[in-house]
C-alpha cells in the first residue's frame, strides 16, 4: 500500500482531519465532541496521512507552536500499518522546523511507562481530561526517538 503524507492547516483540511478524529476518538473512545474539537486545532500545524488507493484520510496527529503534540489517531483497519510512526515523525519534524527545544504529550496514565521508556520525563501532578487521568510528559527535542507510538487524545 501507498500513503500520502501531508502537513495541513485546519484551514485547508478539517474535513479530513475530523473523519479520521472523529472514527477514532469519538467513536471508539467516546470522547465527546466539544472536547475533542477545541479552539487549539486552528493553531496547530497537521499531519494528514491518505491511502493513495482508496483517497480515504487514515491517519493524523498534530503539534501546536508551544511543542504540545497529540490527536494522533489511525483507523483502526491501517493501525497494524506502522502510520503513527509516519505521523509522529512527521510532526517531529515540525517541531524542529519550528526550531523547538522540547515536545510535551499529555499522556494517559497507562501509557507513562512507555512514554518514559522514549526518553520522555513527567512534568507537573496528574489531571482529568476527557473524564481520563492525565500526564504531562516531556522530551528534549535532540532526545526525541520515535519508534512504536501511542494513540494520544
Amino acid at each position: 500500500m501507498h500513503y500520502s503524507v501531508s502537513r495541513v492547516s485546519w484551514q485547508h483540511a478539517a474535513p479530513l482531519l475530523k473523519t479520521v478524529r472523529e472514527r477514532v476518538f469519538i467513536c471508539e473512545h467516546r470522547i465527546p465532541k466539544r472536547i475533542e474539537f477545541d479552539r487549539k486545532d486552528r493553531q496547530a500545524i497537521h499531519m494528514l496521512v491518505c491511502d493513495d488507493e482508496s483517497q480515504e484520510p487514515v491517519a493524523t496527529g498534530r503539534i501546536l507552536p508551544s511543542g504540545e503534540i497529540g490527536r494522533i489517531a489511525v483507523i483502526r483497519e491501517y493501525r497494524k500499518k506502522q502510520l503513527d510512526n509516519i505521523v509522529i515523525k512527521g510532526l517531529i519534524k515540525i517541531a524542529k522546523d519550528l526550531e523547538l527545544s522540547e515536545i510535551f504529550i499529555y499522556s494517559p496514565l497507562e501509557a507513562v511507562d512507555y512514554f518514559s521508556r522514549n526518553n520522555f520525563y513527567p512534568v507537573g501532578s496528574v489531571f482529568m481530561e476527557a473524564g481520563l487521568p492525565k500526564q504531562r510528559m516531556a522530551c528534549p527535542i535532540e532526545q526525541v526517538t520515535p519508534k512504536k507510538c501511542y494513540l494520544s487524545h
